[in-house]
């Protein structure tokens, strides 16, 4: 199977949730800076969705360039990815709109909980679909990230029902771990193309 439109859907689905998100984010009506205060929480959780997603987009991205095959298991689960990054839009504007609430605190940890399960899961279908000594499979390595991650999304969930802020802290410290470039994939790849030209 062709792995290009498959690349091509995805990355059309992930501008969309971008494209949502902003059409979420209204001006102020005023001509201060004062008027900017209010928008303050949308804005602050608009910008943490939109470093997750360009997260996601850009790990799909190395994780397409570094499979050589998918199949239907790698399509299904690459839907359940988009599924749970397409809620993003909606627990982005609840949490912006009740600045630090338990419930919408909670859920927007949950959508983020449900995405990176979902990575985790399209991960271990591309290396069944491309072999467990495959470039991509060692270029994917132990994934401590993408195991650590769920580990504290859960934490901040629990947290949200006593301290939303640190739930919150909680979010962009995962957020700020991914941040940090992950060259595994140009790594692994780059070996892998010299052993074998």
């Amino acid at each position: 199977m062709q792995k290009g439109r498959f690349e091509a859907f995805s990355d059309a689905v992930i501008a969309i949730i971008l494209t949502i998100m902003v059409l979420e984010l209204r001006p102020p009506h005023g001509v201060s800076l004062e008027a900017l205060r209010p928008i303050l929480p949308q804005f602050l959780s608009y910008l943490l969705s939109f470093v997750f997603l360009g997260i996601y987009w850009n790990n799909h991205h190395h994780m397409m360039h570094a499979a050589k095959r998918v199949n239907g298991a790698v399509l299904w689960a690459n839907m359940h990815l988009l599924l749970w990054l397409s809620l993003t839009p909606f627990a982005t504007a609840w949490l912006g709109e009740n600045e630090l609430s338990t419930w919408p605190t909670a859920t927007y940890g949950v959508v983020l909980l449900g995405s990176a399960i979902a990575y985790f899961i399209l991960t271990r279908t591309l290396i069944a679909a491309n072999g467990k000594d495959s470039a991509y499979a060692k270029a994917l390595g132990n994934d401590f990230k993408g195991k650590l991650s769920p580990v504290i999304y859960l934490l901040g969930i629990g947290l949200s029902l006593i301290w939303p802020i640190v739930s919150c802290g909680l979010y962009v410290l995962v957020a700020l771990i991914w941040l940090v470039p992950d060259t595994r994939f140009e790594r692994n790849l780059a070996a892998h193309d010299n052993l074998n030209p």
